[in-house]
């Protein structure tokens, strides 16, 4: 299986080179040549197969040529391990047609742990054949930090360097980043929102000079492998749910859109979703766009559900990449519109098609703590605010009864308590692997919003005597 380029102009890769890129270097995000087929039979026969077993069969297509299946399904199932319930990711059903997934079973209770529990391994295991080392920089909205530090902490051929946006994370989501003490990581709270981190990040990416001294890499959704491990729950909870002889619709709390995008992947692969149905906060220029087809940036608002805060859904890249027939120059021309002007306007027949499979609906603060108590007294679930506008999301849909309905939760209600308890006037508590974590010392550096300052952090982080 090759790579190619969101904007056309860099060369196709193999997966492993894929996976240590991150980011191509004309800017643009990496996705399969083709993309695999499952027929009606071959999903069928995932019937009655574990959560790593699925997972394999799903992503084996997309390793081809760079790791065989069984070195694939030995690393999925160390992935997986030490997740907390044995189904990996579990299914309750809160109405008719309509059901949760719950993926906060990992070690950092969010949606991230899925894929960045394997990218890790796969990591360790591409950079151990290739006998280099890598610094990977990532920026978090909340929970890719944590779970990218999870995966990475104490691997010898890694650094990892997370910046997040200074006083815009919950404190769990911070101190599940800043009490990891481990040698090669290093945690910077960067004075701004998720969008300038993440516009620090693609700019020391777009540095090539800076990217080859400290050999960068990225474990953001920017790197296909994350996406890649992202798609095979969706196969888990279809097959759970009757597929392929059931139709489908999943609805996705959204930031950064490669949650979301994962889904249109598995339906691209033979999975029947009908629907795929975005879930935004107060940011809602997702939702905005699905109504309008004008991609237009505001300014970032803080809501409860802070890993939402986004105005810039890199993700998005690669939805446009594929509605626009695998245009590259077409996707380069409008992303630049959209990074010189804030905004982006699709041609009305591309819009149009979009709309087919996909819709949006919004929630503010005051909507989401009303979510979240109805929730808590109608079903019994205690839900955060991110799987709580999901859920609101799906319910909300437009679709046909016979349609199943699965809404993601993408994070433990203890990730963020302080909105648990004013909802529902319930504290959730931390799994006893994390009860002691508000009490863990922390360590990180305020730094400013400013290119050359985070390149400065990282080369001096790099350069410091290895333990």
């Amino acid at each position: 299986m090759k790579y190619i380029s969101t904007r056309g102009q860099a060369p196709a890769l193999d997966f492993d080179d894929a996976l240590l890129a991150g980011l191509a270097r004309d800017g643009g995000l990496y996705l399969p040549e083709s993309w695999p087929q499952f027929s009606a039979d071959e999903i069928r026969a995932m019937r009655g197969l574990s959560y790593a077993e699925i997972a394999t069969k799903v992503m084996a297509p997309f390793v081809a040529g760079c790791l065989s299946e069984a070195e694939l399904a030995a690393l999925v199932t160390e992935s997986y391990a030490g997740f907390t319930h044995k189904a990996v990711a579990p299914l309750k059903q809160i109405g008719p047609n309509s059901w949760v997934m719950e993926l906060f079973h990992g070690p950092t209770l969010a949606f991230k742990d899925y894929a960045l529990q394997l990218v890790g391994r796969l990591f360790d295991h591409v950079l151990n054949k290739k006998g280099r080392r890598v610094t990977i920089v990532g920026a978090t909205s909340g929970d890719t930090g944590s779970a990218a530090i999870e995966a990475c902490r104490d691997r010898k051929a890694v650094d990892i360097v997370i910046l997040h946006p200074k006083g815009r994370v919950s404190e769990v989501q911070r101190r599940q980043m800043t009490t990891v003490l481990s040698d090669n990581v290093r945690n910077l709270a960067v004075d701004g929102t998720f969008d300038d981190c993440q516009d620090l990040v693609k700019a020391l990416f777009n540095d090539h000079g800076f990217r080859d001294e400290v050999t960068l890499s990225a474990v953001n959704s920017i790197n296909w492998a994350r996406v890649m491990a992202q798609i095979a729950y969706y196969f888990v909870a279809g097959v759970a749910l009757g597929a392929p002889d059931v139709k489908l619709a999943f609805a996705v709390p959204t930031g950064n859109f490669g949650n979301v995008f994962a889904g249109w992947a598995a339906a691209r692969m033979g999975l029947p979703i009908e629907r795929l149905v975005v879930g935004s906060n107060s940011n809602d220029i997702l939702t905005r766009f699905f109504e309008t087809g004008v991609m237009n940036a505001e300014g970032v608002v803080p809501t409860l559900s802070p890993s939402m805060d986004i105005q810039v859904s890199s993700n998005f890249e690669r939805l446009l990449f594929e509605a626009l027939d695998r245009d590259g120059a077409a996707v380069d021309r409008l992303m630049g519109d959209f990074r010189s002007g804030g905004r982006m306007e699709l041609p009305q027949g591309t819009w149009r098609a979009l709309c087919e499979q996909f819709e949006g609906h919004r929630f503010d603060d005051a909507a989401t703590l009303e979510l979240m108590r109805s929730l808590r007294a109608t079903t019994g679930e205690l839900v955060d605010p991110h799987s709580a506008v999901g859920i609101g999301a799906g319910a909300k849909a437009h679709l046909a009864p016979d349609i199943r309905r699965v809404a993601l939760a993408t994070a433990h209600p203890a990730k963020f308590p302080d909105a648990v308890k004013k909802a529902t006037g319930i504290h959730p508590p931390l799994p006893p692997h994390l009860a002691d974590l508000l009490t863990r010392p922390e360590r990180l550096e305020v730094i400013a919003n400013d290119a050359d300052a985070i390149k400065a952090a990282v080369r001096s982080f790099v350069a410091r005597p290895k333990s």
